[in-house]
C-alpha cells in the first residue's frame, strides 16, 4: 500500500511538472506567432502602400504624357 501511494504521488508530480511547463511553452509560442504574424501584416500593408503610391506616380506620369501629346496635336492641327 505504501508502495502504490508512493507511485501515484510521484506520478502526480511528474505530471503536474509536464503540463505546467507545456502550458507555458505554449503560451509563449503562441505569443510568438501572433508577433510574427503582426509584424508580416505590417511589412505587407507597407508594401502595398508603397504599390499604391507608385502606381498613383505612374497614372500620374501617364496623364502628364496624354496631356502633353493632346496640347502638341493641338498646336500641329492649329497651323493647317
Amino acid at each position: 500500500m505504501k508502495k502504490l501511494v508512493y507511485i501515484v504521488s510521484f506520478m502526480f508530480t511528474f505530471m503536474v511538472v509536464l503540463s505546467s511547463c507545456r502550458d507555458t511553452n505554449s503560451g509563449e509560442k503562441v505569443e510568438d506567432g501572433m508577433e510574427q504574424v503582426g509584424e508580416g501584416i505590417e511589412e505587407g500593408a507597407e508594401e502595398v502602400g508603397r504599390d499604391i503610391e507608385e502606381g498613383a506616380e505612374d497614372m500620374e506620369n501617364e496623364i502628364d504624357e496624354e496631356i502633353h501629346e493632346e496640347t502638341h496635336d493641338d498646336d500641329h492641327t492649329d497651323d493647317n
